[in-house]
């Protein structure tokens, strides 16, 4: 019997022929993240628990991304604990304030092809962008693993999504996992590893795959995973290795079931209020005013994010009355931006733009909305209350809708754009 994508990764690292879903095994961690919001209780159990050391202090990456600036009178204590236990365990890679920890991980070269990774976020499926294992944990498991190492895991079942085609000019990845996610439902991949495949699929850039590899989770996925290629390969600045050239599904590796799309039929979707799997094409929500915009995030706060805002916003200006706050997901993705002039351009059309960071999508510092207010947003979930109260309307878009609604003031369609 072949094997998924997700089955040769937790085999291999298991030193296993194979394994199969519903099968319980131990994993070796390769990379673990902690983020500034749980290392409070990851440390209190830590020390709970007995443990004296971490099992191994390179494979440990703290990030504060979250409560930075802070917010709120208690985040300092955050910072406080942190830095202790860097301190007190001897650890190496730490992130103040250098950008998400999703962007971070794959960008700063922490997780490679083939990797069993683990983050005390949920959106730690992000890092199935370039092939490997990752999913989000609580910090009790985190605990556990940093004084031993290992992980006991159950091996997920697989839903296979094939996306053969080119997408639409305008289309970007963040309509086709919307897509996905409102076909599946919000529950639809509970405790499964999506696996995507297709000509569409490998025409996509490292950063494509990362929105939707993100948003894997809002269907209820364990985990989600691209098979790595050339792009990966220039990403991670790594030679694919033979294990790594080979992680495809097998001809006859068994999958719960498989989707298959033609990717000329996607069109931009919005998520709306409040539920992530409540999808709707824009153009059937064109005209309803808003009264803010939110451009980044894990999911779609990087370069092409910023370029395909940009490209849409050129010769335009924000709508009076409406914010536009744009943020990158890391200060290189900042660089970047502002040497290739998307920055700028933004600026002059009139966004705000703030220090990389989490901010708004965790209801943080820059630009959290009260009852009534709309906005528009390119991160990953619309719960009640994730951006302010519980009576704001939060829309999830693509970049390039949420400029087109940003100029118009209201949902609109971007015009049709080249990526």
């Amino acid at each position: 019997m072949g094997q998924t994508v997700i089955e040769k990764i937790l085999a291999r690292n298991i030193g296993a022929r194979s394994v199969k879903p519903g099968d319980i095994i131990t994993v070796n961690v390769d990379r673990v993240m902690l983020d500034d919001i749980m290392i409070p209780f990851i440390v209190d159990k830590f020390h709970e628990m007995g443990f004296a050391k971490v099992w191994d202090p390179d494979k440990v990456v703290l990030i504060y991304d979250h409560l930075v600036p802070a917010s709120q009178q208690d985040d300092t204590r955050h910072y406080r604990v942190g830095d202790a236990f860097v301190e007190e365990c001897g650890l190496v890679h730490v992130h103040r304030s250098d950008g998400i920890c999703h962007q971070l991980m794959t960008e700063a070269g922490y997780v490679k092809p083939g990797d069993v990774v683990f983050g005390t976020d949920s959106h730690t499926t992000t890092y199935g962008c370039v092939g490997a294992f990752s999913t989000g944990i609580g910090y009790t498991e985190m605990a556990a693993i940093l004084g031993t190492g290992s992980l006991w895991i159950k091996v997920p079942e697989t839903i296979k999504v094939v996306i053969d085609g080119s997408l639409p000019d305008g289309v970007m990845s963040k309509d086709v996992i919307l897509r996905l996610i409102g076909d599946l439902g919000a529950d639809g991949a509970t405790y499964r590893a999506l696996e995507f495949c297709g000509s569409a699929i490998g025409q996509m850039s490292v950063a494509s795959r990362m929105a939707m590899a993100n948003m894997a989770i809002e269907a209820g996925a364990k985990c989600a995973v691209f098979t790595p290629d050339e792009k990966t390969a220039e990403y991670c600045e790594i030679p694919l290795n033979e294990f790594q050239r080979g992680l495809t599904g097998d001809p006859d590796a068994r999958y719960l079931k498989t989707l298959s799309y033609r990717a000329d039929d996607f069109v931009p979707v919005m998520a709306c209020p409040s539920q992530v799997d409540n999808i709707r094409e824009v153009q059937e929500l064109e005209g309803i005013r808003i009264d803010q915009v939110f451009i980044g995030s894990c999911t779609n706060g990087r370069l092409e994010d910023l370029q395909a805002a940009a490209k849409v916003l050129e010769g335009k200006q924000v709508a009076p009355f409406v914010k536009l706050i744009v943020t990158p997901a890391s200060r290189k993705v900042y660089e970047q931006a502002l040497a290739c002039g998307a920055l700028q351009a933004l600026a002059r059309a009139g966004a705000i733009i703030t220090h990389p960071g989490c901010g708004l999508c965790c209801g943080r510092a820059g630009g959290i909305l009260c009852d009534g207010e709309r906005v528009v947003a390119t991160n990953n979930r619309n719960f009640l209350g994730r951006m302010g109260t519980s009576k704001v309307e939060i829309y999830l878009a693509s970049p390039a809708t949420a400029a087109a609604c940003a100029a118009a003031g209201k949902i609109a369609t971007a015009p049709c754009w080249k990526g």
